[in-house]
């Protein structure tokens, strides 16, 4: 219901477990609605950081040695989202990327439908923040790593398989 400038919404479920799942999918879809509000949309599935790729090249020809390189590390991070996006849905991300480069701004592959279309128009779109956000964190993040003398991590722990299971057939089969 919407009733002076505010929406109700009821989320229900068979199950809590399934509840909360529901809940938590509205708690992001509103968090995403206001990050969108604030700032506005770009294209999704991977595509606003494809486009970002033409200002990294011009931004790297005047660099060197080290930055060069974090440059060119930038630049080859920003395909991750969509081929990984191809890869899970079976089909070949350098492809993809390469037609994505080649297209209209707007223009990317819309996983759902498997065509080329304007993303805005198809409705693939995510928050402006959201992707500004997450290209500055991954960055600040990587120069945290590059300028850490020492890191403690965890041992990482074999996986065990479940134990085994105890069949009823007894030798009835």
């Amino acid at each position: 219901k919407l009733a002076g400038g505010v929406a109700v919404i009821n989320v229900g479920a068979a199950t809590e477990p399934e509840m909360k799942e529901k809940k938590a999918r509205v708690e992001d879809a509103l968090h995403a609605t206001r990050a969108a509000v604030e700032e506005g949309i770009v294209p999704g599935g991977g595509v606003a950081l494809l486009r970002s790729a033409n200002a990294i090249d011009k931004a790297s020809s005047s660099l060197e040695g080290d930055e060069a390189i974090g440059a060119s590390i930038v630049r080859r991070a920003i395909e991750s989202p969509l081929r990984k996006l191809c890869d899970n849905a079976g089909v070949e991300g350098s492809l993809v990327v390469q037609q994505v480069l080649k297209s209209k701004s707007t223009v990317g592959y819309n996983v759902a439908t498997d065509t080329h279309e304007d993303l805005i128009k198809a409705g693939v779109v995510d928050p402006t923040k959201v992707t500004r956000t997450a290209l500055q964190n991954a960055g600040s993040v990587a120069g945290l790593l590059l300028t850490t003398d020492c890191m403690i991590t965890d041992i990482p722990e074999d996986e065990k398989p479940a134990p085994g299971g105890h069949d009823h057939d007894h030798g009835m089969m």
